[in-house]
């Protein structure tokens, strides 16, 4: 066929390396003898990748299978959790955080540290809370994978084209701080933690509401990107096109009407907290406050729900800490602009995840890279002999 060549060295090592991989992943707890029955790979093909992956600290051996009948009982073989994690940092307008995970998804060290990141020493800052992140991987003695950032803005092939809320503009992330990153949206890594780690459904839209208002599209457990990676911008779609200014340039986007400042200007608090302490005690101004923000956020995900036809709504940040006041008010808004909700009702759903969604995706998005080509890890990390062969 026109296009194709014969299937080289390297590309077979790495076929077999994600084969084995994620049969582990998906079975952990499971024998030499048991990946080769999955895989349908030889024995021999599975013992010298699962060699190369406890070498590079991938994959490690534990106790005897657990299994009945005759014959000797294999070697357990699962992901190591001292082996490459993922680090993901996230930019936030008002503060950065940091998250550690183990190849399982785990969350082994996490951090958050508030304050202004509108400013042109942001990446002087950036770069010092990526160096503490280092250390505290290195104390605790494991090696860092790759990193993984998000961003409130649009992004493209590692390009920040537009943050309007940070007011960046084409800013190259790996040309500022001097090192190679997956860069992406903080909405949509936020999705993908959702899906990872939160509520297993397979469509949705992961809505957080910070000082921007960023949207995740789920569909048949895939992010919807679009097709310039700028799908979900749900935080700039008009709701009250007389509104006010937003940063964008536009007048009444939702995340001018229905984003944290505007929410606690209504309600007259200084933060989130206090605001949370207000409702609980049943105060009329923050009460009626989240009630406005809820019609506004119905007219917005009103129009995500009704021209993709998402079943459900999954509020992370400060919108999962609101839940319990957002819930009635949206689902009216909502039941009284999505025609379907007749006869299938639109599910509200309170992310587990909350604040910390976004950048666990962004270190969770690192760990599935190197399960889905582990290959590339061993070779840049711990390169292979090359007499070794694959049978």
């Amino acid at each position: 066929m026109i296009g194709t060549r014969p299937a080289g060295q390297h590309t077979v090592r790495q076929h077999n390396a994600a084969l084995v991989l994620r049969a582990i992943t998906d079975g952990p707890g499971t024998s030499r003898a048991g990946l080769a029955a999955a895989t349908g790979l030889t024995k021999a093909t599975v013992s010298s990748v699962v060699d190369r992956l406890i070498a590079a600290d991938l994959v490690a051996e534990g106790e005897p299978e657990q299994r009945v009948g005759p014959g000797r009982r294999g070697t357990v073989v699962s992901l190591s959790p001292t082996g490459p994690h993922g680090l993901g940092i996230e930019i936030g307008v008002d503060y950065l955080a940091s998250c550690l995970v183990d190849l399982t998804g785990t969350v082994r060290a996490e951090e958050v540290r508030y304050a202004d990141n509108r400013t042109p020493r942001v990446f002087q800052r950036v770069s010092a809370f990526l160096r503490r992140a280092r250390k505290q991987a290195e104390a605790m003695g494991v090696p860092i994978g790759g990193v993984g950032i998000a961003v409130p803005g649009l992004v493209e092939s590692g390009l920040v084209r537009l943050a309007p809320n940070l007011g960046w503009r084409d800013v190259d992330l790996a040309d500022r701080l001097g090192e190679t990153f997956t860069v992406a949206n903080e909405a949509n890594f936020a999705a993908l933690a959702e899906l990872w780690h939160g509520s297993a459904l397979p469509d949705f839209v992961h809505v957080s509401g910070e000082i921007g208002i960023g949207a995740g599209i789920v569909l048949g457990r895939t992010l919807f990107e679009g097709v310039r990676g700028a799908g979900g911008e749900i935080g700039h779609l008009p709701v009250a096109p007389d509104g006010p200014p937003c940063s964008c340039g536009a007048n009444g986007c939702l995340e001018r009407m229905a984003g944290q400042e505007e929410i606690l200007r209504l309600a007259g608090a200084e933060t989130v907290d206090a605001l949370i302490s207000a409702l609980e005690s049943g105060d009329e101004a923050a009460l009626s406050a989240v009630t406005t923000v809820a019609g506004h956020l119905g007219v917005g995900l009103s129009t995500v729900v009704n021209l993709m036809d998402v079943p459900a709504v999954v509020l992370g940040g400060t919108y999962a800490r609101l839940e319990p006041w957002l819930r009635e008010p949206l689902l009216a808004e909502l039941g009284r602009r999505v025609p379907s909700t007749a006869w299938s009702p639109v599910r509200i759903i309170r992310s587990a995840l909350g604040t910390g969604a976004a950048v666990r995706g962004a270190a969770g998005s690192v760990i599935r890279g190197v399960l889905a080509d582990p290959e590339h890890y061993l070779t840049t990390h711990w390169p292979s002999d090359p007499d070794s062969r694959d049978r």
